[in-house]
């Protein structure tokens, strides 16, 4: 590996870190650090977040089930457990180097199933485009019926609505879009016979065949199910944590579904485990709802901080399980 390699790679980890370090500096630089402490040290049930991090695990597992059902419809033979071993495996990946856990859950199954990447690339683009959906169909009702909790959630952070009109109001980013769009066309269209071009065809009709598993999976009922049984136990993942906690335990259930679709939208931001926006986002919708600034500070540190350990322990435990198990097959076969 040269030096410019190093520096990317380098790059790729601290960077994003550094951001997400940044904004979570930001977030507490001026807060109470000792009632904080207080209240991670004395004012919480560990018990409670300890059953949550149950449905967090659980609703990963169904996740690789449901990528099973899209590789399934390709007509490709697979080991199901190397398809959740990945899947867990592809969420500590994500923990040292954002977005790139997708791929290397598509590598893993390509490794070891022998399953082409470009097809693996466009099931998960299906996988990923339907989490996006039940995001956006979360939020959208959210916002139908709690109106109210957006307008103050803008009033006291009006920075961030600033920041997305003046992102929609510059024309360059439609100049950008068109300019993009227009090198496509003329490279795909004047420039077909360069063997570079001929193989990002072939690429592009792979990953087209694999986000067809959609309509050719045979159980689409299932995929369904299973895409709400996903979604349900991320929100129990969050939402019993609210019981661990005084100043949260009351809030009810739809204070709990607003906090976690404001959070699963921090999670979206390409940042290790979602670090600074995940907190900014929960701490901000919390202090909507009343909770104290310090209570909703130490509510977000102590359930980011658990949940991401034990994420990155049972991520951990799948990529180490992928190449054991398959080493037990192949010696099997060889005797």
């Amino acid at each position: 590996m040269d030096f410019k390699s190093i520096l990317r790679t380098i790059l790729k980890i601290f960077l994003p870190l550094f951001f997400g370090g940044l904004l979570l500096w930001f977030l507490y630089r001026e807060m109470d650090v000792s009632e904080i402490w207080r209240v991670i040290k004395e004012g919480v049930r560990y018990d409670i977040i300890g059953i949550s991090l149950l449905f967090g695990l659980a609703a990963n597992i169904v996740r690789g089930f449901r990528w099973g059902l899209l590789i399934s419809s390709l007509g490709e033979r697979f080991k199901m457990s190397n398809v959740i071993y990945a899947v867990l495996g592809n969420y500590a990946v994500n923990l040292v180097l954002p977005r790139v856990g997708e791929v290397w859950r598509c590598g893993m199954i390509t490794k070891y199933d022998k399953i082409s990447f470009t097809k693996l690339l466009g099931t998960l683009l299906i996988d990923r485009v339907s989490d996006t959906i039940m995001v956006g169909l979360i939020t959208l009702c959210i916002f139908i019926f709690n109106i109210n909790f957006f307008t103050s959630f803008f009033a006291k952070n009006p920075a961030l609505l600033e920041g997305f009109q003046s992102m929609f109001n510059s024309i360059w980013i439609y100049v950008a879009a068109i300019i993009f769009l227009a090198g496509i066309w003329f490279v795909f269209t004047y420039m077909s016979n360069f063997t570079l071009v001929q193989k990002a065809k072939a690429m592009l009709h792979n990953v087209w065949e694999g986000m067809k598993s959609i309509w050719l999976m045979e159980h689409k009922v299932r995929f369904l199910i299973e895409t709400f049984l996903i979604w349900g136990g991320y929100f129990c993942y969050f939402y019993i944590t609210f019981y661990a906690f005084d100043f949260t335990r009351n809030l009810g259930i739809s204070v709990g579904l607003i906090a976690f679709t404001m959070s699963s939208i921090g999670v979206a931001v390409p940042v290790q485990g979602g670090i600074g926006p995940w907190h900014f986002m929960v701490i901000a919708t919390l202090v909507c709802f009343g909770v104290n600034e310090s209570d909703a500070a130490a509510f977000a540190l102590v359930v980011h901080t658990v949940q991401t350990i034990w994420t990155g322990i049972c991520g951990l435990f799948g990529v180490v399980a992928l190449p054991l198990t398959n080493r037990e097959l192949k010696t099997a076969t060889a005797v």
